[in-house]
């Protein structure tokens, strides 16, 4: 694990007895007290989430956020400075490098937070069509990302004097214990959530007063484990699976993310054209009717005829039963509440077709 990326509070989750596993380049705590554990805590009380190894790239200079418009798919002239917006960048074939979430500071300053491994690909993509005077930096070593997630997450940020009031997607930027702070109504759970952007060499102090603030409010610390059981319940793409440079944003049902009305970004002709084609395959999700769980890879089948690849799939905490998301092929006639068949290790596991998320979304 020598090559691996770590980040600023490693020593911490150490402490508080977590399992690392690699992920995305990056030494990250898988668990603490246990995977289900920790997604009922989200669920049902509160979730602290370490997510350092997310990206973080800085575009300023006259006009950033006109050039950061014309480049990533979604339209952010439909918000102003103290919002946020969830966007793909793409390639010109309609590929997405990645998913992302724009932060918009100014007109002259946007601030993005891109996934870990891609975060290199996106600044690059962005230098290569980059205007004069405009400046585009690599900030993934500047902030840490803390998540505060859960129906108690409001009350543990209250507790600290930190803003909450904001509207879903809304941030505010604020200091905690003299440490600047920017805090957004955002995240990857489906529940009332906060993001918090502390400085990177500052990050500990945050986490410290969280830690003990989610504690007190019945709470856990949560990692990656139960992030993905978390998004998999609500049908949140997770790029390389979801998402990739072979899988486009309207085949994994991104296309809301898309302004299509805009003259101008990358990969709008390639996906202007699929969308009027319509896509060849798309995303569904799928329930066990038996016991069992389900992984990415496997074979979906309708009667004997294969028909897509789960992209997804975990036990779900929460609903006791196996679920997954799968690319499904569009001409299959594979239509919701109808029954398939999951090749698990040569055993036929029936299904039902469903449409994400598997549990109600509460971040408003």
């Amino acid at each position: 694990m020598t090559d691996l990326q770590h980040g600023p509070l490693e020593d911490r989750h150490r402490d508080l007895g977590a399992s690392f596993a690699e992920f995305g380049g990056w030494l990250m705590p898988v668990s603490y007290a246990g995977t289900v554990s920790e997604h009922n805590a989200a669920r049902n009380a509160v979730g602290l989430f370490d997510v350092s190894h997310l990206g973080k790239a800085l575009i300023r200079g006259p006009g950033a956020a006109e050039f950061v418009n014309a480049t990533l798919t979604n339209d952010l002239s439909r918000i102003g400075p103290g919002k946020a917006q969830y966007t793909l960048c793409c390639t010109e074939s309609g590929g997405v490098i990645d998913d992302l979430i724009a932060y918009y500071v100014d007109d002259d300053e946007i601030f993005l937070v891109p996934n870990a491994a891609n975060t290199a690909a996106v600044v690059e993509a962005l230098q290569a069509v980059v205007r004069p005077g405009l400046t585009i930096t690599n900030e993934h070593r500047s902030y840490a990302v803390l998540a505060v997630q859960g129906p108690r997450s409001a009350d543990v940020l209250g507790g600290l004097g930190l803003p909450t009031g904001m509207d879903y997607m809304g941030y505010a930027d604020a200091t905690y214990a003299g440490v600047p702070v920017r805090v957004c109504r955002t995240g990857y759970t489906g529940e009332h959530g906060y993001e918090l952007l502390p400085p990177w060499d500052s990050a500990g102090v945050v986490f410290d007063a969280l830690a003990a603030a989610v504690a007190a409010a019945g709470g856990e610390p949560a990692g990656l484990g139960a992030r993905d059981t978390l998004r998999t319940e609500m049908g949140y793409p997770l790029h390389g699976h979801e998402l990739a440079l072979d899988i486009s944003p309207l085949q994994a049902r991104c296309g809301w993310a898309i302004g299509w009305k805009k003259d101008a970004f990358f990969g709008r002709d390639a996906l202007l054209a699929e969308k009027a084609a319509g896509p060849r395959r798309l995303l569904r999700g799928l329930r066990m009717v038996g016991r069992g769980v389900l992984r990415p890879g496997l074979a979906v089948l309708a009667g004997e005829t294969p028909v897509g690849v789960t992209t997804s799939g975990t036990f779900s905490p929460t609903l006791h039963v196996g679920i997954a998301l799968a690319l499904i092929d569009a001409d299959a006639g594979v239509e919701d509440g109808e029954r398939v068949t999951v090749d698990i290790r040569g055993r036929a596991a029936e299904c039902e077709v469903v449409r994400p998320p598997f549990v109600q979304a509460k971040t408003r």
